[in-house]
C-alpha cells in the first residue's frame, strides 16, 4: 500500500465573512504552520460510481470521497522514483484512477541522482483512491527536466500523456530548447517512447516563448489531439491513429496577445495556458473540441478568459468568444475546463475579481448547455480571499463533470497560507 498518514477530513465550510456563494465550499486541506505550501490541485470522478472522487494537490497529498463528498480521508502518495509535484490524476471508464506526477530528480541532494532521474510517474488505483500502485515512469531522458504533464483516457481504457521537457531548465542560452512530448499506454504499465510532436522549439526559460501547457483530448473513435502555447500562439497537434503518426505541422488555432506568461497583483507567477477537452457525449455536438485559456489582449489591467471550438477535428476554429459575462477592466485567470460526457454540458473554473477594485479574488463557474455557443457564469465561492506575491501560489486549478455532477478545486490564500478547496455542485442546483 502506497498510500500513508491516512486521516479523515470532516467538512470545513468557509464562516469569516460574509456568505455569498450559493455552493457549500469545503476544505480539504490547508498549510500548517510553517510548512511547505499546497497548490495546483486536481480531481476527478468515478464514471463508473460519481459518489467516489479523487484529488490530489502539491506536492504528494492525496483525497478521496466515496460517499459524494460528505467525508473525505487523507494520505500521503509514495514511490520509489520520488513524488516531486505537479499532480494529475484522471479516471478511466472502467473506473482507475491515475495519479500523474513529477519524480525527484535532485535525490534530494541538490544535483542529479543516478538513482533519480527526472521522468513522469503514473501511479494507479482500483480501490477509489485508497491504495495506489508503486508506479511506472514514462521515458528516461537523462539529464533533460520533464514539466506540466497531463493526461486523458479513452473510452478503451488507452491513456494518452503530453508534457514539456527542456534541455536544461531555466537555462537562458538560445541553444536549450523546450519541446512537446507525447506517450501512451494500453494499460497504463508499458509505455511507448516518447516522441516529439511540436514543431516549434521554445527557449527553457520558462516563459512565454517557451514551449508549455500541453493538455491531451481523446474523442470516442480514438483521435487525439494536444494543445499547448508558445511565442504568443495556441498549436494544436493530432494523430489519427492513437499517436503513432502526427500532423508534419502544427496548426496553428488562436493568437495569444501577451503571451501564457501574464502579470496579475498578488501572484509571484501566473499563466493562461490553454486547456483542450474533446466532446464524447452522445449529444448534437459530439466530436466538437474545445479550447479554453486566458490573455490579456485588452491590456495588462484586464485578463480575461477565451473560448474557441472546433467541430473539423481542429481544421477550423470558431473566433474567439469571451467566457466572463463582466464589464472590462477586471481580471478574470487561471481557467480549466470539464465536459460531462453524459450531458454534453461544458463548465469552467477561473479566478474573478469583477465585483472588487482590489486584489480581493473569487472563484467563478461558467457553464455552457449549448456546445460552448454562449456562456452563463456563477459565482461558487462563498467569499473572496487575497493572495500575497511574495507566496508560491501555483500554476493551476481542475475541474470534473460526470452525470450532471460538477466538482471543482482550487487554491485559496488566507493571511499567507494556501489551502485546497471543492464544491460538489449538481446540475439541477445550477440556475438556469
Amino acid at each position: 500500500m502506497h498510500l500513508k498518514g491516512m486521516s479523515i477530513l470532516f467538512l470545513v465550510v468557509v464562516c469569516a465573512g460574509q456568505v455569498w456563494g450559493q455552493f457549500k465550499n469545503i476544505m480539504l486541506d490547508e498549510q500548517a504552520e510553517n510548512s511547505r505550501f499546497i497548490c495546483e490541485p486536481t480531481i476527478a470522478i468515478n464514471p463508473r460510481y460519481p459518489n467516489n472522487i479523487v484529488a490530489g494537490s502539491v506536492l504528494d497529498n492525496i483525497y478521496f470521497t466515496k460517499d459524494g463528498g460528505k467525508t473525505w480521508k487523507k494520505g500521503k502518495l509514495t514511490s520509489p522514483f520520488g513524488v516531486y509535484g505537479d499532480p494529475a490524476v484522471i479516471a478511466d471508464p472502467k473506473g482507475n484512477f491515475y495519479y500523474l506526477h513529477l519524480s525527484d530528480p535532485t535525490g534530494g541532494k541538490g544535483g542529479y541522482d543516478t538513482e533519480k532521474l527526472d521522468r513522469i510517474v503514473v501511479q494507479k488505483s482500483t480501490d477509489g483512491g485508497e491504495t495506489w500502485s508503486p508506479g511506472e515512469y514514462i521515458g528516461l531522458n537523462h539529464p533533460k527536466d520533464q514539466d506540466k504533464e497531463w493526461a486523458a483516457a479513452d473510452t478503451r481504457g488507452n491513456l494518452y500523456v503530453s508534457w514539456t521537457q527542456f534541455d536544461k531548465y531555466g537555462d537562458p542560452d538560445p541553444g536549450c530548447h523546450s519541446n512537446i512530448l507525447f506517450s501512451m499506454s494500453k494499460n497504463g504499465k508499458k509505455w511507448t517512447e516518447p516522441v516529439t510532436i511540436s514543431q516549434l522549439p521554445g527557449n527553457c526559460i520558462d516563459d512565454d516563448n517557451t514551449a508549455e501547457g500541453a493538455v491531451p483530448a481523446v474523442t470516442y473513435d480514438g483521435k487525439v489531439f494536444v494543445a499547448w502555447s508558445n511565442q504568443g500562439k495556441i498549436f494544436l497537434d493530432r494523430s489519427f491513429n492513437g499517436g503513432d503518426l502526427w500532423l508534419t505541422n502544427d496548426i496553428q488555432v488562436a493568437e495569444q496577445p501577451g503571451g501564457w506568461d501574464i502579470n496579475i497583483p498578488g501572484h509571484d507567477r501566473c499563466n493562461g495556458m490553454p486547456v483542450l477537452m474533446a466532446d464524447n457525449s452522445k449529444s448534437q455536438y459530439r466530436g466538437s473540441l474545445y479550447l479554453v485559456w486566458a490573455d490579456q489582449k485588452n491590456g495588462e489591467d484586464d485578463t480575461d478568459i477565451w473560448f474557441t471550438r472546433s467541430h473539423n477535428f481542429g481544421d477550423n476554429w470558431a473566433l474567439p468568444m469571451r467566457v466572463n459575462n463582466d464589464g472590462t477592466g477586471k481580471h478574470q485567470y487561471l481557467p480549466w475546463m470539464a465536459v460531462d460526457q453524459e450531458t454534453g454540458y461544458i463548465f469552467i473554473v477561473f479566478y474573478d475579481r469583477r465585483n472588487y477594485d482590489d486584489n480581493q479574488t473569487d472563484v467563478y463557474l461558467a457553464y455552457s448547455a449549448d456546445g460552448g455557443a454562449s456562456f452563463k457564469n456563477i459565482r461558487i465561492s462563498e467569499n473572496p480571499f487575497t493572495p500575497e506575491d511574495t507566496k508560491f501560489f501555483g500554476d493551476y486549478n481542475n475541474i470534473s463533470a460526470h452525470k450532471g455532477v460538477v466538482a471543482p478545486i482550487w487554491t485559496r490564500m488566507d493571511n499567507g497560507k494556501t489551502s485546497i478547496w471543492t464544491a460538489i455542485i449538481r446540475l439541477e442546483d445550477i440556475p438556469k
